[in-house]
């Protein structure tokens, strides 16, 4: 089975329909462990443990590439957790294939997860064979660019509007021996930065052809050398950055060592760790300032089946507190990510978590790449990037063709 993915994560809730007949203990891994992330997570932990309930924190340090072959592993070894992070896609979709995912299906329709949960793809993701399998629990984009105001109040010009005047402002920040693009060492940073350049340069229609076409064709064109162009020159841009995990390379940000970091709506829980504020500490432009368009990634838990009753039940109570109002606002407002219920009152989001709820209220969404492609082709496109970001004699031109393959082999 060649499963590349998946972590679990640790659950919470409230007042829910499936009562547990008593106490249980539930184990649920996940890799969220900066500090906005575990801010995060102990208001599920929290919501989970005040139904009687107890999470087990089951957290694994490193990056999901790291945590899902932990998790898959677990799972297809006979020792399972009783829920799991995995992000919104196909990435447990074999797991499932398998038989070794509980069916939500009766939690969901108790929950009316049909009717509250937008976007609907998050839902359809979950869902193999019409039944449910996973409970969405936040909305993430990577459609970002964060901002040090400080930084560029250092370099002496002012904080950039959109990309171009970003790459503009390269030299100043360079000068003020600043860097202008933090990047993690990560292959996963480095294509979701691709990613990001894609939609905000290549736009919308183009990224669709490519990513749910699998459009070769389009993918060695002219537009998509335009976004290999602009990924060059965040290459160049990133030069000095020198940290491997992407909280490290929001803090470059924070301290105003880095100019900006294209980076998910996730960062935003660091920041609020240490106490900026948006719009005067930083500043946040949804598609780079060039396209506001958000993507509709995030998180899921999926739950492995339990020879347990008792976890088998506790996991329904688990599955449904993370659809709970209350629990949505908490976790999200923590988690720097929008909710998934669009009926709950998200009226303490910052500044920038506002711009994101108008741009999903205005429709301008679209499908992340993770929801469009494989593991197994995200993983290529992962290994590629983390190579042009490292080796500077690769050419735009050659890894575009590298790039047209991998998207010509997709599946």
């Amino acid at each position: 089975m060649k499963i590349r993915m998946m972590a679990a994560v640790l659950a919470a809730s409230v007042a829910i329909p499936f009562g547990a007949a008593k106490a249980t203990d539930l184990e649920v891994t996940h890799w969220w462990t900066s500090g906005g992330e575990a801010a995060a997570v102990a208001e599920l932990a929290k919501a989970f443990d005040a139904t009687g309930n107890h999470w087990v924190d089951g957290a694994i340090a490193g990056s999901g590439s790291t945590a899902r072959p932990i998790m898959i592993s677990r799972i297809t070894g006979g020792d399972p957790m009783g829920a799991t992070q995995f992000n919104h896609g196909r990435q447990a979709e074999e797991l499932v294939q398998a038989g070794l995912m509980k069916d939500l299906t009766d939690v969901a329709t108790a929950g009316k997860w049909k009717e509250i949960i937008r976007p609907s793809t998050l839902l359809d993701s979950c869902t193999i064979d019409g039944k449910i399998y996973c409970a969405p629990v936040n909305i993430h984009s990577w459609q970002w660019l964060w901002l040090s105001n400080a930084a560029f109040q250092k370099a002496g010009v002012a904080v950039p509007k959109n990309w171009d005047e970003f790459v503009a402002a390269a030299p100043a920040l360079e000068k003020a021996g600043i860097v202008p693009l933090a990047v993690g060492g990560q292959g996963w940073q480095a294509s979701g930065a691709f990613n990001v350049l894609m939609i905000a340069i290549g736009g919308k229609d183009n990224y669709l052809k490519v990513f749910k076409d699998k459009d070769a064709k389009v993918a060695a064109g002219p537009e998509i050398a335009k976004v290999f162009k602009a990924a060059d020159d965040a290459r160049r841009m990133s030069k000095g950055s020198n940290v491997q995990d992407w909280n490290q390379a929001t803090n470059l940000v924070i301290t105003g060592k880095a100019g900006g970091q294209i980076m998910g709506d996730w960062a935003q829980g660091e920041f609020q760790v240490a106490k900026q504020v948006a719009g005067k500490d930083y500043t946040c432009l949804p598609g780079l300032g060039v396209n506001e368009i958000i993507s509709t990634s995030g998180d899921a838990f999926y739950f492995p089946l339990q020879k347990d009753a008792e976890k088998a039940k506790a996991q329904d109570v688990l599955a449904a507190t993370l659809l709970d109002p209350k629990t949505q606002v908490a976790f999200n407002l923590k988690k720097g990510s929008l909710p998934v219920r669009g009926d709950v009152d998200i009226s303490a989001a910052n500044d920038c978590m506002k711009k994101g709820l108008d741009i999903l209220s205005k429709g301008n969404i679209v499908t992340s790449s993770d929801q469009l492609v494989s593991p197994d082709t995200t993983k290529q496109i992962e290994d590629l990037f983390a190579e042009f970001f490292a080796n500077t004699t690769m050419t735009p031109d050659a890894a575009q063709k590298r790039f047209t393959d991998i998207i010509a082999a997709a599946d």
